[in-house]
């Protein structure tokens, strides 16, 4: 399926067009029909000669009515351009293309009607010429009478080549769908209708809505009941989660997570102009919200949106001032701007904005980020990024901070001899970092992360910490179970800070306070308790150890804790 939109001065048969091309009457409400005056948004449908389904979105040529129309052209990417050869060339003509041309629509088909009444050829020609300065330049143009029906075939063969020529939308891109009606049915609840310019979406899905998950429990598309629709396509989505009342004209339902909703954006209008109003509306998709705005320089602009949008990189803007009913094209560049705080970064933001670098030149500038904010933003991965868990580093930057973990254990080493490397929070500290978890990407041989912290693999304890823990040792090699005591310890020089680092290093075990073993020592304890009967008494445990009781107790403790003996309730121990 492709979509196209109507535009056109009132009273040019846009209508009359769109029921003579698909037999549907797109006005509808009673009072557009008796009227003959379309005010809100109409839809229709049909299959062209070619075999190609083209939804119509049939909008409102008033000026009073303008809004409806911009809601209604905001996601399509094609317009059927409509004059009457009676009228030519008139002022909700010339407002509509502006609006066309400032959405960089590119693709169209301009049909001059009413050609039973007039000649249609000076019509066709004018039109073309007044066009040819716009996006729009160089579309076909056909001339056809609604009443008469004359020329209307050739209107659908036209319109079959000009949606052949459509760029094909990704079904696999995130859903953005900009709801344009919103209303319930009897027994089914709360239903929404929009255009899928992009994306999929299949009954079941959860999509987000204001924040809040919503369940797609049905769709149709062209009337139809489906179980799928991809882009491009007109859908009304069953929602399950929200109530109706809840909704308005110019939501956006949201594969979750894939969109970031923004309250200030940086831009560049398609075309410089020499003052901007401080306030203009900004229109995208059906959405409709106003804004502050902030000159940077030359084309660049800073929005200050009323209300958040889900704004990407690449998005095309409406920004229209009501009092002058002008209108400007802009692109966003940035969904995420930096402050400007300092003289002359206004003008310096503007040249960035303008010179345009793309994925790669934004994570500079961010260096490091989450991964799903960026790729939110609308920025693809660019290549040599670094990616650590859920954070993106700018390409290099890894390997730049990499280089100076080495000097940052070093100097904590020096600090505090003997503690074996700096804890992460402190190397994310001086690496400015903004979370502790990044540290584990910057870690390179020969140091390691252990236990939290950053060591060196060829680091150990001071030179007469090792001494001492070394002689120690070779005391316990010889009697594992006779734990040295504390005037022992002291007099080898082994404090408290020289224990904890000598136990941090793995080359003590700590059974107790003030009371040290060397590794290993579990297995030995379940070696000699496994020649006791079971159960066994501490004193027997005691006497298979060969050791005191100072010792003893703290040891057996030690075992329950970790699982090898169980303590019975008569003072007893087991093996487990």
């Amino acid at each position: 399926m492709q979509v196209i939109a109507t535009a056109g001065h009132v009273d040019h048969g846009k209508s009359a067009l769109v029921t003579a091309l698909t037999g549907m009457q797109p006005d509808r409400w009673e009072e557009e029909r008796r009227r003959g005056l379309t005010i809100d948004l109409g839809f229709a449908w049909t299959t062209l000669p070619g075999g190609r389904t083209v939804a119509v979105v049939d909008v409102p040529g008033h000026e009073r009515f303008v809004g409806n129309m911009l809601a209604g052209v905001g996601s399509v990417p094609a317009a059927l351009i409509v004059v009457a050869a009676d009228d030519g060339w008139s002022a909700q003509t010339a407002e509509h293309v502006a609006v066309l041309d400032a959405l960089g629509v590119a693709h169209g088909l301009l049909v001059v009607t009413k050609s039973d009444l007039a000649d249609p050829a000076p019509v066709l020609a004018d039109v073309r010429e007044r066009l040819a300065a716009t996006s729009l330049a160089g579309i076909p143009g056909v001339a056809a009478s609604s009443r008469t029906g004359d020329g209307v075939p050739a209107v659908a063969a036209a319109l079959d080549e000009v949606l052949a020529g459509l760029p094909a939308p990704d079904p696999a891109a995130p859903v953005r769908l900009w709801v344009d009606r919103a209303f319930t049915i009897r027994g089914a609840g709360t239903v929404v209708t929009g255009t899928l310019a992009a994306g999929t979406v299949t009954a079941g899905d959860r999509l987000s809505l204001g924040g809040q998950d919503v369940v797609v429990r049905g769709l149709q598309s062209l009337g139809a009941p489906v179980e799928r629709a991809g882009a491009t396509a007109r859908v009304a989505l069953n929602l399950r989660g929200v109530a109706v009342e809840d909704l308005s004209r110019g939501d956006a339902l949201l594969t979750p997570g894939a969109f970031r909703e923004t309250a200030e954006a940086d831009v560049v209008l398609t075309r410089t102009v020499d003052k901007l109003p401080a306030e203009l509306v900004v229109h995208i998709g059906s959405a409709t919200v106003a804004a502050r705005v902030r000159p940077l320089d030359g084309a660049a602009v800073r929005l200050r949106l009323a209300a958040p949008l889900p704004l990407r990189v690449g998005d095309r803007l409406l920004l229209r001032d009501p009092g002058s009913r002008t209108v400007h094209g802009a692109d966003v560049r940035d969904v995420d701007p930096p402050e400007l705080r300092r003289r002359g970064a206004a003008r310096a933001r503007a040249a960035d904005l303008a010179a345009g670098g793309g994925a790669a030149a934004d994570l500079a500038r961010r260096r490091v980020v989450p991964l799903a904010d960026f790729t939110a933003m609308g920025w693809p991965v660019p290549a040599g990024a670094t990616t650590v868990g859920r954070w993106l580093l700018a390409p290099g930057l890894a390997d730049e901070l990499a280089a100076r973990v080495p000097a940052v254990v070093a100097r904590y080493r020096q600090l505090r001899p003997l503690e074996p490397g700096p804890p992460t929070a402190v190397l994310r500290s001086a690496l400015d970092l903004p979370d502790a978890d990044l540290v584990a990407g910057l870690v390179r041989p020969p140091l390691a992360l252990r236990d939290g912290r950053v060591v060196s693999a060829d680091g150990g304890l001071p030179e007469p910490v090792q001494r001492a823990v070394t002689e120690v040792l070779a005391r316990l090699a010889a009697d594992p179970f006779a734990a040295p005591d504390a005037e022992q310890l002291a007099a080898a020089g082994l404090g408290p800070r020289e224990l904890a680092a000598a136990v941090r290093d793995g080359q003590l075990v700590r059974v107790a306070e003030g009371v040290v073993l060397a590794p290993g020592v579990e297995e030995r304890a379940r070696r000699a308790l496994a020649g006791l009967p079971q159960p066994f008494t501490l004193s027997q445990a005691r006497q298979a150890w060969g050791t005191s009781r100072r010792v003893a107790v703290p040891l057996a403790e030690w075992l329950d804790a970790r699982g090898v003996t169980v303590r019975l309730g008569d003072a007893t121990r087991r093996l487990r």
